[in-house]
């Protein structure tokens, strides 16, 4: 009988442990289709492809979170718009989750749509921030959005509580950008954002990234600004493709652990048959 009893004990435990197996490979299923929905989403929310522009080359790089589902509200995008000129932007809803995702994809669109009607981009961050309130929710982004002229290296840019554009010219200068800026969409109704001009030059470049790029558990938003700033003098120097500016800010950033979504938006002037411009970034 004793024999028995331990028989049936040990049935009862093997039926346990099949059903928390069980369980667990149910589990793991159900996140792993979660992963491939949002990485999914997020490819959906980003454009499939850049522009191509006579004398410019653009590049792009993204780096997921290293926590949660691998999707969040960081976007670039770049686009011709109708006079010509390329439209650019990049931001960062807040928080890190499909809603998230989703009023990013909202923004991204909505800022296209607003610019292929016509306005400089304070106007057009003016309105995003109105059409962001009148939703109602309760995210906010942050955002940079800008207008280049092909065929005077003219920039036009505007800021919405996001992160200077990072700029390196051939002859050695780097930096960051200087301009006001104004708040967050979705924060202050009524809101201005001032637009500052920069010219680039022939062999410069510029970098438009989120804040998962210079700031991290080990790694400060100055100094990873900073960073950013050394990495694009050396390749603007050097003469490096934008993709390879691109991929260098990101490995940075994927190096110090980022805790948030990196994203990063690189444009440059490309020597070869672009037009004579004046010196500035």
């Amino acid at each position: 009988m004793s024999h028995k009893h331990h028989s049936g004990d040990g049935d009862e435990l093997l039926a346990r442990l099949g059903s928390l197996t069980a369980q667990a490979r149910r589990h793991a299923e159900l996140q792993r289709s979660q992963v491939e929905l949002a990485l999914a989403l997020q490819r959906d929310m980003l454009p499939s492809e850049l522009p191509q522009v006579p004398g410019f080359r653009l590049a792009v790089a993204y780096a997921p979170a290293c926590t949660g589902l691998n999707v969040g509200g960081d976007w670039y995008d770049a686009f011709i718009l109708p006079d010509g000129r390329l439209g650019l932007s990049i931001g960062d809803v807040q928080g890190h989750n499909i809603e998230a995702a989703a009023l990013m994809g909202q923004i991204r669109v909505a800022l296209r749509a607003l610019a292929s009607v016509g306005g400089e981009p304070g106007e057009l961050l003016a309105r995003t921030n109105d059409l962001l309130l009148s939703l109602g929710g309760t995210l906010f982004a942050t955002c940079t959005f800008m207008r280049l002229d092909p065929a005077s290296g003219i920039l036009e840019s505007a800021r919405a509580g996001h992160l200077p554009f990072v700029w390196a010219t051939a002859d050695g200068r780097s930096g960051t950008s200087q301009d006001a800026g104004g708040p967050p969409l979705g924060i202050l109704p009524g809101a201005e954002y001032p637009v500052t001009r920069y010219r680039l030059t022939q062999g410069g470049v510029f970098v438009l990234l989120t804040d998962g790029v210079v700031e991290g558990p080990s790694l400060p938003v100055d100094e990873g600004l900073d960073q950013a700033v050394r990495l694009a003098g050396v390749a603007a120097v050097a003469g490096l493709s934008p993709d390879s500016v691109a991929a260098a800010v990101i490995r940075g950033a994927e190096r110090v652990g980022q805790e948030d979504d990196a994203a990063v938006l690189v444009v440059g002037h490309d020597e070869r048959g672009a037009p004579p411009s004046r010196p500035g970034p």
